[in-house]
């Protein structure tokens, strides 16, 4: 089938590369300049199925006040006349109960373990380079509080059967000798053994290069503009300067800014842009560097080596759309960064990003049909868009041609939301 894909993130190329694979022609039009621009560009960069977990959780609520008073705050929301910011926050507290949060990352931690394990079959077969390393991950716990309640989630672990170790801050530097040097900040630590990190942008970039060698055509500099339709099909693409662009099948794959482009089309997807920034810096002493990443679990800030550089993102801002980069959020990078790894990179020589994550209240991605026979979904995989973006393309373009996927797909599609069905 002649298929065509809104959107080359992480997502949508990796949704173009299994479609290609399967047979079909596929065509990705973007409005950026290349691959893997907008919020694939400078993310934390883990791959890290086992810490894949819905933000509502019991607690959260009381945890989320304490965030926002904090001087180096993990979550900031800024004052907002749009009723979509409430509406979503009203189903994201509906989701914080023992019940959703359990059902919510028992499917995240699914899909994000067969995403891990399609993207180790891809690098298999393209010999795919990203600054990738399978060096695990380390959530890191500055308090006892905090390693206390570790058991709520690695009861998830043990249902799933991913491989943990709980750590005192001896196994902590065995993972990571770097923190020999901090000994006291921390007392203890989550270890995920077969968790990876990578640069998301370098791995979507060189994903399109394989694609395009395949036969996938990517359109560069092109703006969306709407879709068209009748009689319950999506019949074209409106694109800006009068074009319309057809397939046969349509995927929407275009972050947080899908449920807009979908709306006219009575098809609400709950998925609100979560703002994280990030810095980037290079390494000036490898010996004080992190080996892989490191979860500062405190400031919800993921300290990553990606080559000779140090990564560090987190913080979550809802703001709308605004992408202005925030003085006070690179502080709490840098603090956090700095406290832990002090002798490691350069903070004065950092790059400042910001990017839009696409959220959804129950925190699994909206991947699958929709209520029009060609058009489907890829979208609303929040901070875990490079986590689960093999899986997801895979599962899509299994669905897509008629295969039953590898995993249980039922909660997956738009349709576990009443009122957009």
């Amino acid at each position: 089938m002649r298929i065509l894909i809104l959107g080359s993130g992480v997502v949508g190329t990796a949704s173009a590369y299994y479609l290609a694979q399967a047979g079909h022609e596929v065509t990705v039009l973007d409005r950026q300049p290349a691959a893997g621009m907008e919020t694939s560009f400078a993310n934390a960069g883990q791959v890290s199925p086992g810490y894949s977990a819905p933000w509502a959780g019991p607690g959260i609520p009381v945890k989320a006040i304490k965030w926002l008073l904090m001087h180096h705050r993990p979550l900031v929301v800024w004052p907002s006349l749009d009723p979509k910011l409430y509406l979503w926050l009203a189903k994201m507290l509906a989701n914080c109960t023992e019940e959703a949060y359990r059902r919510n990352k028992a499917r995240m931690v699914a899909l994000a373990e067969y995403s891990r394990d399609a993207l180790d079959a891809l690098r298999s077969e393209t010999g795919i380079a990203y600054d990738e390393r399978m060096l695990g991950t380390l959530q890191l716990f500055r308090t006892q509080k905090q390693l206390d309640h570790v058991h709520s989630d690695t009861e998830v672990l043990d249902a799933h059967k991913v491989r943990y170790e709980l750590l005192d801050p001896s196994g902590c530097i065995r993972a990571e000798p770097a923190l020999a040097r901090v000994r006291d900040k921390f007392v203890g630590g989550l270890r995920l053994p077969g968790d990876e990190t990578g640069d998301a942008h370098i791995f979507t970039r060189n994903l399109a290069d394989i694609c395009a060698r395949q036969g996938v055509t990517f359109r560069y500099g092109v703006t969306v503009e709407g879709l068209r339709h009748e009689a319950g099909r999506i019949t074209g693409v409106a694109l800006a300067g009068g074009e319309i662009a057809t397939a046969d099948i349509y995927v929407a794959a275009m972050g947080s800014y899908t449920p807009a482009l979908l709306a006219p089309l009575g098809i609400r997807l709950p998925v609100y842009p979560v703002k994280g920034y990030s810095l980037t810096l290079p390494i000036v002493d490898p010996d004080a560097a992190p080996r892989s990443t490191v979860m500062d679990e405190t400031y919800k800030v993921a300290i990553t080596r990606l080559g000779e550089r140090i990564r560090v993102g987190g913080t979550a801002e809802l703001a709308g759309f605004d992408l202005s980069l925030r003085e006070p959020r690179r502080a709490t990078l840098a603090y956090s960064v700095g406290d832990l790894f002090p002798a490691g990179g350069d903070i004065a020589r950092a790059s400042f990003w910001t990017g839009l994550r696409p959220m959804t209240p129950d925190g699994t991605p909206i991947i699958g049909p929709t209520k029009l026979d060609n058009l489907f979904t890829n979208t609303g995989h929040g901070t875990l868009g490079w986590t689960m973006a093999c899986g997801s393309g895979r599962v899509l373009a299994d669905l897509i041609g008629g295969r039953a996927p590898d995993i249980d797909t039922a909660d997956l599609s738009v349709a576990r939301y009443a009122e957009a069905a």
